[in-house]
């Protein structure tokens, strides 16, 4: 028995899942079975079924909570333990709505469905090869088959259209093997592969153009997992998905759910002795260690190449290794095996330091919290010394097998996010700005110096089409300065920027003399009878200590002014992670007013803080900041 299944039991029988439930997520994060899939997430599930989600968050409001629609063809239920241990891994605590079974359409679009006026975050639409065959007669075609699966498609399609209210999660369908043997004709056979392999691949087009929809493809959990089904369920149970698989899609939804709710990380630390490399290079020198020309180097060198795979979509890669630095930098410069070099590493750490230690300080050189990390080393004692003194950090443990590094990285999708924008393909670049913005600053004596120096640049206007996948991120993802917390999706955000005049959002670009940062910040207000009320304001940790928060509010209140309207509102709520910005309103002039209320999907830790701008005195631009006002595309 892991020693998490054994603590949620002591904890369940002394009655205190719900006041010690902030002890689960690091509890399951150190359970190394659940990242390998050793432990069953399902016994996790049930035993934390057994908390009341309305008493955790009273007693814990800093939790999140996801509330997750579940509706399917067949049964459906069996998901609700796996997603809970899976979500509860990351910090997020499930609100489950289950619907009706076999009524998925009913569920999604009728208004006495079993999801009406719900408004959950996910919904999820668990589909089988049931939803087509059900409609096929007895005998059946292959023709049949195909008329059954383009009007299913058709369906699904237009409610993707009719949308959820939150983000939609279709799958592809397996075929299972007993429809493909009841045709005893090879060639119809492959008819029937086809027809299939058409149906499931226009269902994965459904998601290319909509910004509220996500289609999970099973084949691979499939290939993983084992059988799609047990029979005896199937038949008995109405239940057409085994277990393993349901447990590989709770996985891959609660990588959705962490993406949602800007838990998503941002750098891979990597130890190298046995990890990066089959060695050691203190014993056994730099000819010793191999990561080609054997078959355990040729692992480690598959392992190399795809975590280069990652960096050449925005990962940020640093080194946290046991050695000494110019024997390091050596290797990554000359040795002939290596897929990475030193030019890919934002940051090399190789010293005899506690390894805890290293991460935080990687953690302040990258800008990043610990919870923007992913750590990997092949040592047990290095994880658990970082598990328990740097908190935060996503610790994936892999073993003397190397063949298997690369699957243990990604099973857990720890970089995974909704669309990949040119600002995250162009993050390393950033990052080598920011050494040589970092060298500017130890050539000046003051901060302030140093702010002229850099030559900053500011643009304020409304973003462009192709700028809302980033802007969604930029929500989801900003955690130290976001004034309420809140986490918007792209369709939300899209409607904002194309709904009623009453809306006003905005995007800040900003740069300077080493280069462009690209999209940083944005600010979302309503206009109204009393003024300018802004809702929710979110600015990039990299620009931060820039000025560039007051900036966007100087523009804001000048706009509001030359707008005519009487005042500009604004809050700003504690999440436990933006007290950084807990004074940027009264910086600029706002001052206190009524307490403002959280707003989903805020994570307040305490009560919120109303301020009002009366207009009346608009504090100058910074003066280091050039302002640019371009004629900007609206993407309305």
């Amino acid at each position: 028995m892991s020693e998490a299944i054994a603590r949620l039991r002591e904890l369940r029988s002394q009655g205190r899942l719900e006041a010690d439930y902030d002890q689960v997520a690091p509890l399951l994060a150190a359970d190394e079975g659940l990242a390998t899939g050793a432990t069953d997430p399902a016994r996790i599930g049930r035993l934390l079924a057994a908390a009341d989600p309305a008493a955790v968050l009273a007693q814990h409001p800093g939790i999140r909570a996801v509330t997750v629609a579940v509706t399917g063809q067949s049964t459906v239920g069996e998901l609700i333990d796996p997603l809970t241990a899976e979500l509860a891994r990351h910090g997020l605590l499930l609100r489950p709505l289950l619907g009706d079974h076999g009524a998925w359409s009913h569920d999604l679009s009728s208004p006495a469905g079993a999801f009406a006026g719900a408004e959950p975050d996910l919904t999820l639409c668990l589909l089988d090869a049931e939803a087509v065959f059900a409609t096929v007669p007895t005998p059946w075609q292959v023709a049949d088959v195909e008329r059954a699966a383009a009007d299913l498609l058709r369906r699904l399609a237009a409610t993707a259209e009719r949308g959820t209210g939150g983000l939609l999660v279709l799958n592809t369908l397996p075929l299972p093997a007993h429809y493909a043997r009841q045709l005893i004709d090879y060639h119809a056979r492959a008819q029937l592969g086809a027809v299939w392999r058409e149906f499931n691949a226009a269902l994965l087009r459904l998601a290319a153009d909509r910004l509220d929809l996500v289609v999970l493809d099973l084949d691979p959990l499939i290939a993983e997992g084992g059988p799609v089904r047990d029979l005896r369920l199937a038949c008995y149970a109405g239940a057409q998905l085994a277990a393993p698989l349901l447990a590989g899609y709770a996985r891959e939804v609660a990588q959705l759910a962490r993406t949602l709710t800007g838990r998503g990380r941002k750098a891979l630390v990597l130890d190298l002795d046995q990890t990066l490399w089959d060695g050691v290079l203190s014993e056994d020198g730099p000819h010793g260690i191999a990561a080609a020309g054997t078959l355990r180097g040729a692992a480690f060198g598959q392992f190399q190449r795809g975590i280069a795979q990652l960096a050449a979509q925005g990962v940020l890669l640093a080194i946290s290794s046991k050695n000494d630095r110019e024997p390091v930098l050596e290797v990554l410069r000359d040795h002939p095996d290596l897929a990475l070099r030193a030019d890919d590493f934002a940051v090399i750490n190789a010293n005899w330091q506690p390894k805890d230690g290293n991460l935080r300080e990687i953690a302040e050189q990258l800008g990043l919290g610990l919870d923007a990390l992913v750590f990997v080393d092949d040592s047990p004692a290095e994880r658990a010394q970082v598990r328990h003194g740097a908190r935060g950090v996503a610790v994936v443990p892999i073993d003397e097998e190397p063949a298997l590094h690369l699957d243990t990285l990604l099973r857990d999708g720890w970089f995974a996010t909704l669309r990949l924008t040119e600002e995250d393909r162009g993050r390393a670049a950033h990052h080598r700005q920011e050494r040589q913005r970092a060298r500017l600053g130890a050539q000046v004596s003051t901060h302030q110096e140093f702010l002229h120096e850099l030559g900053s640049w500011l643009e304020i206007s409304p973003p462009r089409r192709h700028e809302l996948a980033r802007l969604a991120q930029l929500t989801q993802r900003t955690n130290q300065f976001n004034l309420t917390g809140a986490r918007l999706s792209q369709a939300e955000l899209a409607a904002h920027a194309a709904g009623p005049d009453g809306d006003l959002l905005l995007v800040a670009r900003s740069g300077d003399r080493f280069g462009e940062h690209g999209l940083v910040g944005a600010l979302l207000a309503r206009r109204a009878a009393d003024g300018l009320h802004l809702e929710h304001f979110w600015l990039s940790c990299r620009v931060l200590a820039r000025d560039l928060e007051q900036a966007c509010l100087v523009t804001l209140l000048t706009r509001a002014r030359g707008e005519g309207l009487p005042a500009v509102h604004a809050r700003y709520l504690p999440t436990g992670r933006n007290h950084r910005a807990a004074g940027c309103y009264p910086s600029v002039g706002f001052t206190p007013a009524e307490p403002a209320e959280p707003a989903e999907p805020a994570e307040p830790a305490g009560p919120g803080l109303g301020y009002r701008h009366d207009l009346r005195s608009i504090p100058a631009m910074p003066g280091h900041l050039r302002l640019i006002t371009p004629e900007p595309e609206s993407v309305r």
